[in-house]
């Protein structure tokens, strides 16, 4: 599919992220108004409470942009999706009859704050992706035992906090945790030393189920994707999960990028998920392309200081695709809800330099990264900007997710001190 041309003329630059191809939804606001439900447009925002309330875009009974959240339209199902960009995709395109009925509508980008684009019902992290597993595992058991049995079967998750997800250019404290290391006694209470970022997709469940649903199904459920950063406390981590794995490590943060793209404008991109090493039982089997090809980058920054791109890597990388995670979820008839995020799992590739990790690429700490300023960083320090960035390149367009952004602030003081 080549670029769609729109009277917005800055969404025809070829490297724009939010082209009419694309069409990604968030919520924002001006001069502190309320926020409200918006669609990118190249440098512009559609305020979708207006256009809804000027009668341009009319899609149910009652009103679905009167809230600052995109769950009520989640809500309407792929039917009422597909009617939505089929309007503003002929509100926007060249030529648009009703261009002059649109254009008091839109709103800059750059005078506009972003907001949280959905309710988060609830959250789950995957362990899904092959290179990054295979590397975690080497490191804590070498590379005979690195994946654990069950993991070519099965994509190995955790059920997370719906109140840990944050919107991007959300600001991060760093953790206080029980760490207790190789050769200490006894653990002690202390902030965290090994803070890390995850490099992941999230993908958001847009129609509820109640019961198991097949790789299919699971497909047609997703409403959209985002960006994520898991941020993670490693020495918290290695003391608590045993054996049921993560917990307050996990907890501090979840980053997610300001925009929902849709999968409509992710479909040029599809692609298969790698060969598989051991058959999947047939519940799990792949069904089609269910991956997309999105070039995806790590920047950290030291507290005013440039940023340097410490990871490059693609989500195709991915072992399971978020059809086959939202599909194991269902498989006991745990109900999922719109609304629902899934993150896909720390996306690595297969060389150093795509690790979607600190943990990776410092090799645990043993082999620190040298920044563009000189500095070295081993894990993330004070004042440490981290940015996640996904691209997916097609024919003169770019489908983008906005920034996922953020900064680490010190840890408080003790909590407990009295």
């Amino acid at each position: 599919m080549p670029l769609l041309k729109s009277w917005v003329a800055s969404a025809n630059d070829a490297n724009h992220p939010f082209p009419l191809n694309n069409l990604p939804y968030g919520v924002f606001s001006v001069e502190g108004d309320d926020p409200r439900c918006g669609v990118a447009i190249g440098d512009m925002i559609l305020d979708m409470q207006a256009a809804e309330e000027a009668g341009l875009v009319q899609l149910a009974d009652a009103p679905l942009f009167d809230v600052p959240y995109w769950n009520d339209l989640m809500e309407e199902g792929p039917a009422v999706w597909a009617a939505l960009r089929n309007r503003l995709t002929a509100l926007l395109s060249e030529g648009a009859a009703e261009q002059e009925k649109v254009e008091p509508l839109l709103v800059a980008t750059a005078d506009a704050e972003l907001h949280m684009p959905f309710a988060v019902s609830e959250y789950t992290d995957f362990y899904a992706g092959k290179n990054h597993a295979f590397n975690v595992g080497t490191m804590f058991r070498g590379p005979e035992n690195a994946l654990p049995p069950n993991w070519l079967h099965i994509p190995i998750g955790y059920n997370g906090r719906a109140s840990s997800v944050v919107i991007s250019g959300t600001d991060v404290r760093r953790p206080w945790g029980q760490l207790k290391g190789p050769n200490d006694d006894t653990p002690r209470w202390a902030p965290c030393a090994r803070f890390d970022i995850e490099l992941e997709m999230g993908a958001i469940v847009g129609t509820p189920s109640d019961g198991p649903i097949t790789v299919q199904e699971a497909d047609d459920n997703i409403f959209g994707y985002v960006l994520l950063n898991d941020w993670s406390a490693r020495d918290i981590q290695a003391w608590e999960y045993q054996p049921l794995g993560p917990f307050q490590a996990k907890a501090t943060a979840n980053t997610i990028s300001p925009w929902i793209v849709t999968k409509p404008a992710l479909e040029p991109f599809r692609c298969d998920t790698p060969e598989r090493e051991v058959e999947l039982l047939d519940h799990l089997k792949d069904c089609g392309p269910m991956l997309y090809d999105i070039d995806l980058e790590v920047t950290l920054a030291p507290e005013g200081k440039a940023a340097t791109t410490i990871a490059r890597t693609n989500y195709k990388e991915m072992y399971y695709s978020a059809a086959q995670q939202l599909a194991h979820h269902t498989t006991s008839g745990c109900p999922m809800n719109a609304g629902d995020l899934l993150g896909s799992g720390t996306i690595s590739g297969p060389v150093k330099e795509s690790r979607g990790s600190l943990l990776e690429l410092s090799w645990g700490g043993k082999e620190p990264l040298t920044l563009d300023t000189g500095e070295e960083r081993s894990f993330i320090a004070d004042g440490d900007t981290l940015t996640l960035k996904g691209a997916a390149k097609g024919d003169g367009y770019t489908i983008g997710f906005g920034d996922c952004t953020g900064t680490v602030l010190p840890a408080l003081e003790d909590p407990y001190a009295r």
